[in-house]
């Protein structure tokens, strides 16, 4: 683990330092011990571009959700690593006994991916002061970038597929303008929280308001208005069926046909009815259901869902797996 973190991840140590795994180590350690005079020459950096940039780093926290497995997690992936971030001055930078002070430090994790997604959500709002936290996190969601063979954000090159990345690299440029959000309010996730199994105290505690359970509750997680599509199934079955309810609010061109495009795993059939739908001005709110039938034939299957306008291309992604 500490050899992959120094491999994934600069760390600022006391003093000038380089890091060289075990066996890089050892050739220069028999070099030294092979002659009276070693030399070493510290050559220019050299600017090389990783083709297979972005990767999700190692210690990055890896899906399902184990408390609601049918919401999908992680929903994005942002820069998390080697970011060169403020330090405050009174914290030590290396350790205790090193008084030295710092204004910017390299940092890497979560801490860091946060800002980043925090700062753009922040950008999609100036541009849609009246939209929600939902539709902000959509919005993110389904324009994230996903390259299918030149990076680690596909099925095909990561085996922990969106278990590990969620619905892509986030984009803010694209996210300001997304065509369709799936909006969900309050009142949706006291109706899931109840479905979960929560008791009115107990949502009291996270509402903060006198919400209660004894309106009409989601059954399952599926029926909560969220741009990633989850099913799972029980280890001990393999055989595949569920369906899912979804609303798309229109916020792209007061006048649009969407087309839905489904992409679906080997042994899956999805559909989605309607496959078609109109919007005639823009905060127009079309419903429809996507269903899943087949056979599982691997921990994990991943597709996606595209409305697609001609304009815009509203991505969500679909994965099928064994429940943990």
């Amino acid at each position: 683990m500490e050899t992959q973190y120094f491999k994934d991840v600069n760390r600022v140590v006391s003093l000038p330092a380089s890091y060289l795994d075990l066996q890089d180590g050892a050739y220069v350690y028999n070099y030294i011990n092979s002659t009276r005079t070693p030399t070493a020459t510290i050559f220019k950096s050299e600017e090389l571009k990783d083709t297979s940039a972005p990767i999700v780093v190692f210690f990055s926290s890896r899906g399902p959700n184990l408390v609601t497995p049918e919401i999908l997690k992680p929903d994005i992936t942002a820069p998390g690593v080697n970011i060169l971030a403020s330090w405050t001055p009174i914290s030590h930078p290396h350790v205790e006994s090193d008084d030295r002070t710092l204004l910017f430090n390299i940092i890497s994790g979560t801490s860091m991916s946060c800002p980043h997604v925090s700062g753009v959500a922040a950008y999609i709002k100036s541009f849609h002061p009246t939209w929600s936290p939902a539709a902000i996190r959509s919005a993110l969601m389904t324009t994230g970038r996903r390259t299918e063979m030149t990076t680690q954000l596909s099925p095909k090159t990561n085996r922990d597929a969106e278990f590990a990345y969620g619905a892509g690299q986030i984009d803010p440029s694209k996210a300001i303008n997304p065509g369709l959000v799936y909006e969900a309010n309050e009142i949706d996730y006291v109706r899931f929280l109840c479905g979960q199994g929560y008791s009115t105290r107990t949502l009291q505690l996270i509402t903060g308001d006198n919400s209660s359970c004894t309106e009409t509750t989601y059954k399952t997680a599926r029926d909560l208005n969220y741009p990633s599509f989850a099913l799972s199934v029980l280890p001990s079955k393999t055989s595949v069926s569920g369906s899912f309810n979804r609303t798309v609010t229109n916020v792209g061109l007061s006048s649009s046909t969407y087309k839905a495009i489904v992409n679906a795993p080997q042994g899956l059939k999805i559909k989605v009815h309607p496959n078609v739908l109109s919007f005639n001005y823009v905060g127009q709110k079309q419903k429809f259901v996507l269903t899943i039938e087949g056979t599982l034939e691997e921990y994990i299957v991943s597709g996606s869902l595209v409305w697609d306008d001609g304009k815009f291309q509203v991505r969500s992604p679909i994965v099928v797996f064994n429940a943990p």
